[in-house]
């Protein structure tokens, strides 16, 4: 079986077919309009790719928990999917779950955003409006020292995205912000607003 580039709709039904938690897709959506956020930003020839490495970063996580980053490779390798892909995917757990390194830009961008997601999402919560459209940045670096709030995000690892990047930490939480408020609804942080 040859490589085929996976299309945006053939990613949304296998991150469905592997993945039924409702927050775990929600996450899958904001990384993804995160990734394509910052292909476009970046001015990167393949916004599309970007995006769809997001969508399914986190595959094989609610089936194989323990084999996070692992599992992706052979049910990817099955579908056909390209090396670079697989690899992308792969590395976003790095020094965690696994030993693939990011060393390309779009890898370093998914490594670094994967957890500020989760911060920020957390974050935008706890606003009286429930809302990321009236979130700014400030609110977010406020949180960022509180560990007992979001207590499950690693701050350490997206420091060393941020290190990966050569990129200041404002810069990157207020980008993630606005590639995260293009899908407000999806993400169920349209709030009340």
């Amino acid at each position: 079986m040859g490589v085929t580039y996976p299309t945006r709709a053939e990613a949304f039904e296998l991150l469905k077919k592997y993945n039924s938690n409702e927050s775990l897709i929600r996450h899958a959506l904001a990384v993804e309009a995160v990734m394509r956020h910052f292909a476009e930003l970046f001015g990167e020839p393949d916004v599309e790719k970007w995006a769809i490495i997001g969508l399914v970063h986190d595959l094989d996580y609610e089936m194989y928990p323990d084999q996070h980053c692992q599992k992706v490779r052979e049910i990817l390798m099955d579908e056909g999917w390209p090396e670079d892909y697989i690899r992308a995917i792969q590395s976003h757990g790095w020094g965690i779950c696994s030993d693939v390194e990011p060393v390309e830009k779009m890898e370093k961008v998914l490594y670094t955003i994967d957890e500020l997601t989760g911060l920020i999402a957390a974050t935008a919560l706890l606003r009286p409006s429930k809302s990321i459209l009236d979130l700014k940045a400030k609110s977010v670096k406020k949180k960022w020292n509180q560990k007992s709030f979001a207590a499950g995000v690693n701050r350490e690892i997206i420091e060393k995205g941020l290190e990966l990047l050569g990129m200041e930490r404002d810069f990157i939480i207020e980008e993630t912000i606005k590639g995260m408020q293009k899908v407000a609804e999806e993400i169920g942080l349209k709030g009340n607003l």
